[in-house]
């Protein structure tokens, strides 16, 4: 999955500090991000590079995380025009590029750039805010209210039906491969209803059995995934929710379709079914 990176380590600790030369910036415009990409490998600009042409750079960035000895920052401006070797792309390339280690940094990076974006001001008052120093952490110095970053639960749920799985896509969406089903959870809900609830929505059917698989971050969307395998509890009639959905089919194990980037739970989890896997599961 995208945040498989190892050998390289990924260190999420907020540890603020002054860049190095061969730190990297992350820079994004919208859905874009500012990427140098040659045949499938991606860079993003150095320190180093920037300050040379841009030496304001050093007063105003933000440190986001680091991978390895790399730090990757923030920056408010760049003048993305004397950088020539690198142009911008949509965020969606971080689904298919190399090296993963990167892609992972992008996509993250991606994901706090959205949140620092979008609470620039307080909820409650209005006021600016600022950056605590301590932690990852927005603050209003004038009613004290805190903002930390968004991560929203969402369930993938592999409903089988002894030697079928239940795959499905999403209606008016540009994505149209196969997909599990999936939903996010609600206000006072444990996760476990949350499956239950989705799959009747989404294609009116009862599970039971259900076995906790593994989670992702999925910072596409900022979401925290629970993949669960379960099994079709009584009549297997698929009833359609087609403002989700644009359809959902029982699918034999053979049938199933590789995994060809391999950087998504729920794609690994059709696999783990397709390759017999799946009895861990059960």
């Amino acid at each position: 999955m995208i945040q498989d990176i190892a050998p390289h380590i990924y260190h999420n600790e907020y540890t603020p500090h002054a860049p190095n030369p061969s730190d990297q910036i992350l820079y994004y415009e919208k859905d874009t991000v500012l990427i140098r990409e040659t045949d499938g490998e991606i860079a993003f600009p150095t320190f180093q590079e920037v300050q040379e042409i841009f030496p304001a750079v050093v007063q105003h960035y933000t440190y986001l995380f680091s991978i390895d000895e790399i730090s990757y920052y923030l920056v408010p401006e760049l003048p993305t025009k004397a950088l020539s070797f690198y142009e911008f792309k949509s965020t969606d390339l971080f689904r298919t590029t190399r090296p993963r280690h990167l892609s992972f940094a992008g996509i993250t990076g991606y994901q706090l750039f959205r949140w620092y974006q979008e609470h620039q001001f307080c909820g409650a008052c209005g006021c600016r805010t600022k950056q605590d120093q301590k932690e990852r952490m927005l603050y209003c110095p004038h009613c004290k209210k805190t903002e930390y970053p968004k991560l929203c639960p969402a369930v993938i749920v592999a409903i089988r039906n002894k030697n079928k799985l239940l795959l499905s896509k999403y209606a008016g969406r540009k994505i149209t491969h196969y997909a599990l089903i999936a939903g996010f959870a609600e206000i006072g809900e444990p996760i476990e209803d949350t499956v239950r609830r989705e799959v009747m929505e989404e294609v009116g059917l009862k599970v039971k059995n259900l076995h906790f698989y593994k989670s992702q971050p999925w910072s596409f969307t900022d979401t925290l995934l629970f993949g669960f395998f379960c099994d079709l509890d009584g009549d297997d009639t698929i009833s359609l929710d087609e403002e989700e959905l644009s359809m959902a089919v029982w699918m034999d194990r053979d049938q199933i379709p590789d995994d060809e980037y391999g950087i998504s739970l729920t794609r690994e989890m059709m696999t783990v079914f397709k390759n017999g896997q799946d009895k861990f599961y059960e």
